[in-house]
């Protein structure tokens, strides 16, 4: 009978072995998902915070283009209110296309000077608006490269 006794026996099992490899297991588990967790967690305020400075930069540089705009209204108006002024106060026709001529010619360069200046600050709202996003995401990138 020594032999059917051996034939169920587990020797190499041992109950408490297998209660501390699940102990450890339980722990392990439980610590990578308090670092998941913590990483999510930081990666969310840290997006957070991206969208709110990008939507700052974003009002600010939409402040800023519109008071140009307003700026380049507020002058082309007086040009044209003045060039009226001079065209009622003409002695002659050849004056008339004299101030006419020259009103046109002011008027192209000053739109020159205009379209440079708002092209400037349309570049300059729009590396401001992206820039928390690309620093998000070199910040990102940072943290994917080996040490």
């Amino acid at each position: 009978m020594a032999y059917s006794d051996d034939i169920f026996s587990f020797s190499a099992f041992d109950p408490a072995k297998l209660t501390q490899s699940w102990h450890e297991f339980a722990e392990q588990s439980t610590t990578h998902s308090h670092d998941a967790y913590g990483k999510m967690k930081t990666a969310a305020a840290e997006a957070s915070r991206t969208v709110e400075s990008t939507i700052h930069s974003a009002q600010a540089g939409s402040m800023e283009f519109g008071l140009k705009a307003i700026d380049a209204l507020r002058t082309n108006t007086e040009m044209s209110l003045s060039h009226m002024e001079q065209l009622i106060g003409a002695k002659s026709f050849s004056e008339m296309m004299e101030l006419q001529t020259a009103f046109v010619r002011k008027q192209a360069e000053f739109t020159v000077e205009q379209v440079k200046v708002m092209q400037d600050a349309a570049q300059k709202v729009a590396g401001e608006v992206s820039r928390p996003g690309r620093q998000a995401a070199e910040k990102a990138m940072d943290a994917f490269k080996p040490s």
